[in-house]
């Protein structure tokens, strides 16, 4: 037998020793207790696992255990159908258990977070970064599910379907925050998403970082019929984190939108929504009070069924039945409306006259300052009208900062103004305020000397992009 293949053989049998070798030292060493025992000392919690425990050297050295289940504070955390845990065969050789692949299967995953702000994962009595060092070259996991609730504020969050595969994950040791200690590679995908009662899908996106430096990018995903994206870029180096969102919206239908709110159809048409902001905090409520950036809706061409906006307009000093400020919720519309349109009952505000109305350009623009949103551009045109708004909305304690909506002239001026304030969730709408409606002679002649002399002054309430009917 030639040299080179005598070689090749005795390290192929070398290889199949030391392979059985590492697998009757596994089997010699592996049993339910055992598992049990050194998983619930690792993670100070409650570890179950299966009867039924396997062993295998193809494609690696693994263990196979099925029914694992983690339990803290009497509560069941994390449930797996399956899990695969590859053991690195050369550190075994020193009498060290080295995992360098762990798979799960059918993995469920509880976290909530109850009224005094802990997590149901933390160690009683101890801070999240207690949490053990860790170093694994790869995770995978099929057909997860993630419920998330938060007592605090009522949300629920739930991700079906997902996958997760991860590249790196560490976690070094120390008493640093967990964010800082952590280092992460991974690609997550969920075919459904749901925040309360909002659904997304197909939500998709990758994280890479390490250092307390974090980009989530791209984040995709599916909303209101359209497909949007998105990055995200967290600092954790400091005291105080920071984050950097952007977020797009192009072209979604905002019958979906009014979807989510009411089961009446409201209106139809396509919009884009775009997102800049930033913020800082340890808390979803710092972060909110530290809001900064820009926030864009636009439309053309959308259609509301159920009112003719114009004939309640023409009636409105008349009837007053018709709040400005009702016309105006479409500022609110899509994602921005979520976290205003609480208070809204858009399946009563738009059961007027019946009919329906052409609105051939919509702008809502804002800048965000320390959690305010503050108009710069929103206003609305239909075939005779226009409808503007002033104001912010104060999205830290979720509350109308001075909001006023007017029907504007060609010049911009205000002929009937309407404001509103109180909470996202209890709106107060004021009586409107008319400026030219009034019956009354004196009115109706200095209504007549202004169209004879339509260069008098005003005040112009509104001077944006939406250009006046034709």
């Amino acid at each position: 037998m030639p040299k080179p293949l005598k070689i090749a053989c005795g390290f192929a049998i070398l290889l199949v020793l030391v392979m059985v070798t590492a697998l009757l030292y596994v089997r010699a060493r592996v049993s339910r207790p055992m598992m049990e025992a050194l998983a619930s000392n690792a993670l100070g919690m409650e570890v179950r696992v299966g009867d039924r425990i396997a062993t295998g050297i193809f494609p690696g050295l693994h263990v196979t255990l099925e029914d694992v289940e983690i339990r803290n504070r009497g509560a069941s955390l994390v449930a797996a159908k399956e899990a695969q845990i590859w053991i690195d065969y050369l550190p075994l050789l020193r009498n060290d258990v080295r995992v360098g692949k762990i798979a799960l299967s059918h993995a469920g995953i509880s976290i909530e977070r109850t009224q005094d702000g802990t997590y149901n994962f933390e160690k009683p009595g101890s801070p999240v970064a207690s949490l053990p060092a860790l170093d694994v070259a790869s995770v995978t996991v099929s057909d997860g599910t993630l419920n998330y609730s938060n007592r605090q504020s009522g949300d629920i969050y739930e991700a079906r379907h997902c996958s997760l595969d991860v590249d790196r994950l560490q976690l070094l040791g120390g008493g640093q925050d967990f964010m800082k200690r952590l280092a992460i590679t991974a690609d997550v995908a969920c075919d459904e998403f749901r925040r309360n009662e909002l659904l997304l899908a197909d939500l998709k996106f990758s994280i890479d970082g390490g250092n307390g430096i974090f980009h989530v990018a791209p984040v995709a995903m599916r909303l209101f019929g359209a497909q949007g994206s998105g990055t995200i870029e967290a600092d954790y180096t400091k005291a105080t984190p920071l984050h950097h969102v952007r977020y797009s919206l192009l072209q979604f239908r905002i019958e979906e939108f009014f979807r989510t709110q009411s089961p009446r159809k409201i209106a139809k048409g396509l919009m884009d929504f775009e997102a800049d902001l930033t913020m800082q905090g340890n808390t979803v409520s710092e972060m909110k009070q530290t809001m900064a950036g820009h926030i864009s809706l636009r439309g053309k061409d959308l259609t509301l069924e159920g009112t003719d906006l114009d004939k309640e307009f023409a009636q409105y000093a008349a009837s007053q039945k018709f709040n400005l400020v009702d016309g105006g919720a479409f500022f609110f519309a899509g994602p921005l409306g979520l976290a205003v349109t609480k208070g809204y009952d858009f399946a009563g505000i738009f059961m007027g006259s019946g009919g329906s109305s052409e609105l051939h350009t919509l702008v809502s623009d804002w800048r965000v300052e320390r959690g305010v949103a503050n108009a710069q551009d929103v206003a609305f045109a239909t075939d005779k009208n226009r409808m503007a708004l002033q104001g912010g909305l104060d999205f830290a304690s979720e509350r109308f900062a001075d909001v006023t909506t007017a029907l504007i002239d060609a010049r911009g001026c205000a002929k009937v103004k309407q404001k509103i304030h109180g909470t996202f969730q209890k709106p107060v709408v004021e009586r409107p305020n008319f400026l030219e409606a009034i019956a009354g002679p004196a009115v109706k002649l200095l209504k007549k000397a202004r169209d004879v002399f339509p260069g008098g002054e005003c005040e112009v309430f509104y001077a944006g992009s939406v250009a006046p009917p034709k």
